[in-house]
């Protein structure tokens, strides 16, 4: 998704997209990249 919000920024100079591109960017800083693991090991027969 950050391609491609990027991507239409880049092409287009909307503002509306690069203001959703840096909301994206900063959603996925706050998500740990460990999450799936944690997942596994509450839910591991699903």
């Amino acid at each position: 998704m950050l391609d491609f919000t990027w991507k239409v920024f880049s092409q287009t100079g909307n503002i509306d997209m690069y203001l959703l591109f840096k909301e994206l960017e900063k959603e996925n800083q706050e998500i740990p990249d460990d999450h799936d693991a944690e997942l596994a090991e509450e839910f591991p027969y699903l």
